[in-house]
């Protein structure tokens, strides 16, 4: 009876205090987080005065406590058919009389609850707590179960016509619910009607279960699948069965050996204390070990926050031989690596170039490696850091002699492959680091993640400059396009200028005598030149575009100018113009 109890209390505080929690989370207010708010409060109210029942040994106090929980359970059906009909339907709004007519009920068995019409005396006996029921009891068993059967109707109609997250959330309330009733429904609804009440303590207690799920759906935004939640739920069972049961036991062993007895009370604060202790430490361990890293071990843990930074920070740069520049720089500056190279994959002739260096010693003409090469096919087959050390332990084998000399060629003591789409399109080579460390397991785990987010730059790099490349090309065509139309309407502007000059030549040996007209003539002709000239020179600038250049102009005089260069022709054709 002392652990019922225990357990009672601790139901009490669990189910007030998520309710306390959906309250206060009622920002901005929300109606079923308020109703939920009262549904388990009351919840609460019953499962105390069910505690102070069992507490107290007076009659008085037992039969006075007796009534309360028949005071607070009448608030448990109508909040539920509230909250049911308005839970994943913030939008559906009850008119006030319907809402009177839901808690009618609830004030008429509020007010009946003290009277002996429904709990007539309660009394402690040898088989456990004695309860002798009014003539009331049955219809407010009747009523709770109609609320409850109404209250799932309402949710099961809701959940046929809602979608995503509303849909999910009532999953999860039927879940919730599933666990509680089965349990709760039959310990103090079906037992009592058949005389007994000794299991009374017992359905409360689950009503854990169903505040906890539907807590949950009301406050996080993205729930968890319901499928996932029976793996999980599942899973910790299971090793709940298999971890702490074993160690119960041998907690209630190792005091039947040491002390001759068995102390229950000693031995469930002592397992609640260990348990609290495995879920604190799987809690506090991430911190704790940033904080000693960060207090301890200053270097290893700004290098980490460095790279961590950069990795995600590449993926903007869009120039390769910027990219490669920086990633060269930071790795070795925050690593301390005494040398490092950057191959990149050349597609043209099938190796990789080196692109970038740091203290290197350079052959001439620079290293290449083909694909077929030992280190580049040793990377892409294996898809991991290679470690030269590490390799040497296999130096018996003859692929692994090769990797290591190929290595050694390149001054690499670490090779990390840059892959992307299952293809080695990069190789970024380390040597060893200044303070003559190893590279640890911490280093080849950040490495890896580094290797994984400047494969992706390196693409972003490339499509961008496959993309610049592409618009070049495009300009360039749209420009010798444009040239064609352009030839074909210059040869037209050119022949209007060489027919007037021509024109001018055939007349000039019949008028050569006469001084205007070969003033006429120069002026003409020099106009015409210039005219051909002019188009040359914007054919040029055309094929090498610069600013343009604006200026004023006088449109009498391009007019004039018009038309003293198709005078001839129109002459011929008889055609006056008039200015």
């Amino acid at each position: 009876m002392f652990f019922n109890s225990i357990f009672l209390l601790f139901s009490f505080l669990v189910n007030s205090g998520l309710g306390a929690l959906v309250f206060f989370k009622n920002r901005p207010y929300k109606k079923v987080n308020l109703i939920f708010s009262f549904f388990t409060w009351a919840l609460g109210g019953w499962i105390l005065s069910v505690f102070m029942v069992y507490y107290f040994r007076d009659t008085s106090y037992m039969l006075f406590w007796g009534k309360l929980t028949f005071t607070t359970s009448s608030f448990i059906p109508s909040t539920f058919l509230y909250f049911s009909i308005t839970f994943a339907r913030e939008r559906h709004i009850l008119n006030p009389y319907k809402v009177f007519l839901i808690f009618l009920p609830t004030l008429v068995f509020c007010g009946l609850s003290f009277t002996d019409l429904i709990l007539k005396d309660v009394a402690f006996v040898d088989s456990g707590l004695k309860t002798n029921y009014g003539p009331i009891h049955p219809f407010f068993s009747i009523y709770l179960l109609i609320y409850l059967i109404f209250g799932f109707i309402s949710l099961i109609k809701t959940y046929k016509g809602a979608t995503g997250i509303s849909r999910l959330q009532i999953k999860y309330c039927f879940l919730g619910i599933l666990f509680t009733a089965i349990s709760g429904v039959t310990a103090n609804l079906i037992l009592p009607l058949f005389g007994t009440s000794k299991y009374s303590t017992i359905g409360p207690s689950f009503s854990m279960i169903m505040i906890g799920f539907i807590a949950y759906s009301i406050i996080k935004h993205r729930l968890m699948d319901i499928n996932i939640v029976f793996k999980k739920g599942t899973t910790y069972v299971l090793l709940l069965l298999l971890l702490f049961v074993p160690s119960f036991l041998l907690i209630l062993l190792g005091q039947k050996i040491f002390f001759g007895k068995i102390h229950y009370l000693f031995t469930v604060m002592m397992f609640s204390v260990l348990f609290l202790a495995a879920l604190l430490f799987h809690r506090i361990k991430p911190g704790t070990e940033k904080a000693v890293e960060h207090l301890l071990f200053r270097d290893r843990y700004d290098y980490r926050e460095t790279l961590g930074r950069f990795s995600k920070a590449m993926v903007s740069i869009l120039d390769l031989h910027s990219l490669s520049k920086r990633i060269i720089e930071t790795i070795t500056q925050t690593m301390g690596v005494e040398k490092a190279s950057f191959f990149l994959l050349n597609d043209e002739k099938g190796t990789y170039d080196l692109f970038e260096s740091r203290n290197v010693t350079l052959t001439s003409p620079p290293p290449l490696l083909s694909k077929g090469s030992p280190l580049p096919h040793y990377l892409q087959r294996m898809g991991e850091i290679v470690v030269r050390e590490e390799l040497a332990k296999g130096a018996n084998i003859q692929e692994l002699r090769d990797v290591i000399q190929q290595m050694a060629l390149v001054e690499a003591e670490v090779s990390i492959p840059l892959i992307s789409k299952k293809e080695l399109i990069g190789i970024l080579n380390l040597g060893y680091k200044l303070n003559k460390d190893i590279y640890s397991q911490e280093d080849i785990e950040l490495l890896t993640t580094l290797a994984n987010q400047t494969a992706i730059a390196i693409e972003n790099a490339r499509l961008y400059e496959d993309l610049r490349r592409s618009k070049s090309y495009i300009r360039r065509a749209d420009r010798l396009a444009s040239l064609g139309t352009l030839t074909a309407g210059l040869a037209h502007e050119i022949r209007n200028p060489l027919v007037a000059i021509k024109t001018l030549t055939q007349l000039l040996p019949e008028r050569l005598e006469d001084e205007e007209f070969r003033n006429h003539f120069l002026n003409i002709a020099a106009g015409e030149v210039e005219r051909i000239s002019n188009l040359v020179n914007e054919l040029l600038d055309f094929a090498r575009p610069s600013n343009p250049k604006l200026e004023f102009e006088d449109v009498n005089t391009i007019i004039d100018g018009m038309i003293l260069l198709v005078t001839t022709e129109s002459k011929k054709k008889n055609i006056q113009i008039a200015k």
